[in-house]
């Protein structure tokens, strides 16, 4: 009997939470109408059937090619860890030095570097899918595979982004990291 390592279950599971978590964030889904039952001849998935890749939305697939965070590194950020991208634009508020300001700049470009590509392959795995689906080609076997290869490459993205904001944090003074939250609007009222 095949059996399923933990990690690629895990990876998997992380997969389902961040892509339900992306549709529900960026897809445009009205879930509650749906569930209400308020609308009893439409899907509420009904014209993503015309999207490019049907699994994500332009505003995704845009976020995955600019290395945007999409809510991937979620547990960092509202557990104070910043990230590098929102510190550069509270850089003055941060009172960060000419040194911190730099290594926040350098961390940024290594983040999207390394978040590029992985967003890219997230397309291309995702169109694949979809193509082995609309050319109906798709076996049980593909799908597990497939759908494999999408979580080791999602996660690899989300621990991608929260590296980075585990890497800010090194960078910022305890009073730069509260006065972060507090201007993110995560703590308390700003000063």
């Amino acid at each position: 009997m095949n059996r399923i390592p933990i990690a690629v279950l895990s990876l998997m599971l992380i997969f389902l939470a961040v892509s339900h978590g992306l549709a529900q964030q960026h897809g445009g889904i009205n879930h509650h109408r749906a569930a209400e039952g308020n609308d009893h001849t439409t899907s509420p998935y009904s014209g993503m059937e015309k999207r490019r890749v049907k699994a994500l939305s332009g505003e995704q697939m845009a976020d995955l090619l600019a290395g945007r965070g999409m809510g991937l590194a979620l547990a960092a950020e509202l557990n104070s860890y910043p990230g590098p991208s929102h510190v550069l634009e509270l850089r003055a508020a941060l009172g960060l030095t000419d040194e911190q300001a730099l290594r926040t700049k350098a961390l940024l470009d290594q983040m999207k570097a390394e978040t590029i590509p992985l967003g890219r392959l997230v397309i291309e795995k995702e169109t694949e899918l979809d193509r082995f689906f609309s050319e109906r080609k798709m076996t049980s076997a593909h799908l597990a595979e497939m759908t494999k290869a999408i979580a080791e490459v999602q996660g690899a993205l989300r621990a991608a982004h929260l590296r980075y904001h585990l890497e800010m944090s090194e960078l910022l003074t305890p009073e730069q990291i509260r006065r972060y939250s507090q201007l993110r609007g995560y703590s308390g009222q700003v000063d």
